[in-house]
């Protein structure tokens, strides 16, 4: 039995332990596994026939031609995280979030024969986010336009006021000059 058949054996008995989406590449990045949450991402045209696809003709990140996490996991040989990587399954226009972790398949000799991809879709957490933002900068603005009117405002009394004391005294010295 090969590494990766190996590894496959003794991983389905501990995999429905991850909650998030999963995929399993050979050294070729053709998915050799996956997960039923992995599966429910895709559009059923898309998750047919789905063992034997290269994972980027099925998840278009925008790592995947430049910075693959699975090529960096195997060049570092250990565990790599990548936030907030954005991208699409094949076919779909709506921009997804995801959390990206890789681990390498080795054999008995350390040699890698796969990587094992979990993805954590955070699209929703990041619109939230995004929103949240935009909530917080639209609220600075009508702070600082408050803050604004505000002291047109305290400007324009004390003016008033300067008025009204110059009124009075000028009041106040006619009156002198009437009693005189």
């Amino acid at each position: 039995m090969d590494a990766l058949s190996g590894f496959l054996t003794e991983f389905k008995r501990v995999s429905n332990a991850i909650v998030d989406s999963y995929f399993i590449v050979d050294t070729e990045r053709r998915i050799v596994d996956f997960n039923r949450a992995f599966f429910a991402l895709l559009p059923r045209s898309v998750a047919r026939g789905l063992k034997g696809k290269h994972c980027y003709e099925v998840l278009e990140l925008n790592i995947c031609k430049d910075a693959c996490i699975a090529q960096q996991c195997w060049a570092d040989n250990r565990h790599v995280r990548l936030d907030e990587i954005s991208g699409n399954v094949a076919g779909e226009a709506q921009r997804l979030r995801f959390i990206l972790s890789a681990v390498p398949i080795t054999d008995e000799a350390g040699h890698n024969v796969g990587a094992l991809e979990i993805q954590r879709n955070v699209t929703d957490e990041a619109v939230v986010q995004v929103k949240y933002q935009e909530m917080l900068e639209t609220e600075a603005r009508e702070r600082e336009r408050l803050a604004n009117q505000v002291r047109m405002r305290t400007k324009e009394l004390l003016e008033t006021n300067q008025l009204l004391l110059k009124t009075q005294k000028e009041l106040l010295a006619y009156k002198k000059g009437l009693t005189v």
